[in-house]
């Protein structure tokens, strides 16, 4: 490190968010970016942890600056993401709906304390127009896109924030802004990898302040699918694309002593 002010030490256990190249043995990564492995969280539990509180983080709470006593709609509720924000709001005091396509990831969500919507089997704003009493949400996160941007307004409170994080069924889509206006909306979004790695250090030490206590007082836990060892990760992509997965993929990599 040179002369470079640094906290950490030779042999300390962190867990980092990475500029890319997460698919190898060895990685460099800005010592910002570095947390504590929290508690007794083990290699495996922990390599669940900085792409998805992270992303979470930044977008909920940092961006859409979302407060207790709100209802939160998460699309995608079983997902790495998705799972780890029903836990992070709710532990915040935040009502959460997810949205989820089997009875299996439904129940999953419900475990998780959450309400949840089978899409495949009901209309989302009809159900979230009836829990809400007709208000809608305050915070949407959404990572499907196409219909759903326009499905996401009528979904809305007044002045309600919906951030997109992905478009699984497309970016480019016809829709109507008006609801924009009347229902004074922000419609936002983020990728995190182009961020600055001031950005980053800021999301960093918000999560070691605020959510890691969280983490090691096990209040939060990262929902965990499966893990494959590192040259299966052809058959841990097939997994993700399959969609039947419940919480993280984890790859794991044996290095030499």
């Amino acid at each position: 490190l040179g002369d470079q002010v640094t906290r950490w030490q030779v042999g300390d256990k962190v867990c980092a968010l990475v500029n890319g190249g997460g698919y190898a043995e060895y990685v460099v990564v800005p010592d910002t970016q570095c947390l504590p492995i929290p508690g007794n969280f083990s290699y495996v539990d922990a390599a669940a942890l900085p792409e998805t509180f992270f992303t979470v983080w930044h977008n909920l709470f940092q961006r859409a600056q979302l407060k207790a006593g709100e209802t939160l709609l998460i699309h995608g509720g079983t997902s790495g993401i998705g799972t780890c924000a029903i836990q992070l709001a709710q532990t915040f005091g935040v009502n959460v709906i997810a949205t989820a396509g089997s009875a299996e990831k439904c129940m999953a969500i419900e475990k998780l304390g959450a309400v949840a919507i089978n899409y495949r089997e009901q209309d989302f704003v009809a159900v979230i127009k009836e829990i809400t009493a007709g208000q809608g949400c305050n915070v949407i996160l959404d990572m499907v896109g196409g219909d759903y941007i326009q499905r996401n307004f009528s979904a809305a409170a007044k002045e309600a924030r919906i951030v997109n994080i992905a478009f699984l069924n497309g970016s480019k889509v016809s829709i109507d802004l008006m609801p924009l206006m009347l229902k004074r909306l922000v419609l936002t979004g983020s990728t995190l990898r182009a961020q600055s790695a001031e950005v980053k250090a800021s999301i960093a030490a918000e999560l070691e302040e605020q959510v890691w206590p969280l983490l090691i007082a096990q209040k939060i836990k990262p929902v965990i699918d499966s893990v494959f060892p590192f040259e299966q990760a052809i058959d841990a992509h097939l997994r993700m694309e399959s969609s039947s997965h419940i919480g993280k993929i984890i790859l794991t990599i044996n290095l030499p002593l």
